[in-house]
């Protein structure tokens, strides 16, 4: 069984509800259609009856929930808890309903943070600041959490790295450029993320174009201050670095380049050291590896919130919304 399809499984073992508020793009429903045939999740779409009945094709989303903001019965609900919430920031009732009314992303977190649903996927048609910002501001971190950052679950076929090809990239989604304290809370974030979704223990390897040394630069030192705080916080995680991708990865080229490391060679959570590197690192291995690319997926949030690619198809979505189920199962 794949890994998908273990995914699945879990996720099917005891349903959550997730929100789709895209209900503008058709791949929304392609995937609803297959979502709920499959059982994996219980469903909400965002819109009147009359704009999903235009948008939906020929698609059968019998089973789904309709939530339409004008008429919804917990709407001045969630208007009077987002006016709450913001009000430091000037927010007024007037604004708030407006903002909900008008923008399903912001409906969206909303029936989460109410507890109306378990967890909700975006970022088909929108970027990922626009699917995270109602998030931020909403949702906020979850206790215990230094930073809000994004991974990518890749499955490489024919692999025989990483736990049987399947690997967490990050951050490849989110922060730009992390110093070294924010650079060890991804690593940390990712280890569980790997740990809750994979099920294996996760073997995190801190990445720079040096590997133990081998070069001296403030890029490599940033790598090298990072591994320090990630092992001195979390002291049982298999974690090591700096090294380069060959040394992470190629078991031969790990005990060449890192005798004695628990990690080279054997890595299967890869921490990138920008942004740069994580978006380009994800790209080349999703389309020249032919990797399945599941994310960007967001950790630390208060609850479960992932991104999509908005290049994504409709099994994308489909796989995104059986994880982001597993990850409400486990908050």
């Amino acid at each position: 069984m794949g890994f998908i399809d273990e995914i699945k499984a879990k996720a099917k073992s005891c349903k959550k509800t997730i929100v789709l508020p895209e209900s503008e793009d058709i791949r929304t429903y392609e995937a609803a259609e297959a979502i709920l045939k499959e059982g994996t999740a219980n469903l909400v779409l965002i819109g009147s009856e009359e704009e999903i009945a235009k948008n939906k094709g020929d698609f059968d989303i019998t089973g789904a929930t309709i939530v339409d903001p004008a008429t919804y019965e917990k709407t001045d609900e969630y208007v009077a808890t987002l006016v709450e919430l913001r009000k430091k920031k000037g927010m007024t009732e007037e604004q708030a309903r407006e903002i909900l009314l008008t923008n399903y992303l912001y409906y969206g977190v909303m029936m989460v943070k109410m507890k109306d649903a378990d967890g909700m996927v975006s970022g088909a048609c929108h970027s990922t600041a626009d699917t995270l910002r109602p998030c931020l501001q909403i949702l906020k971190t979850k206790p215990g959490t230094k930073l809000v950052s994004a991974f990518f679950v890749m499955v490489v076929p024919d692999c025989d790295m990483g736990e049987n090809g399947t690997f967490v990239f990050a951050d490849c989604g989110l922060n730009q450029n992390p110093t070294s304290e924010e650079l060890a809370a991804i690593a940390q974030s990712s280890a569980e993320s790997f740990k809750q979704l994979v099920g294996a223990d996760p073997r995190v390897a801190m990445l720079s174009y040096s590997t133990m040394g081998s070069a001296k630069h403030d890029d490599v030192t940033k790598v090298q201050e990072a591994v320090k705080i990630a092992k001195a916080e979390n002291p049982d995680l298999m974690l090591d670095g700096e090294m380069q991708l060959d040394a992470a990865l190629v078991p031969s080229v790990g005990a060449a380049k890192a005798p004695g490391s628990q990690v080279a060679g054997k890595a299967n959570t890869l921490i990138f050291p920008n942004l740069d590197a994580g978006n380009i690192g994800y790209k080349l291995v999703q389309r020249l590896a032919k990797a399945e690319a599941y994310g960007p997926m967001t950790q630390g949030i208060a609850a479960p919130v992932n991104d999509l690619s908005r290049g994504c198809s409709a099994k994308d979505i489909e796989g995104v919304v059986a994880i982001t189920a597993v990850q409400c199962q486990n908050q």
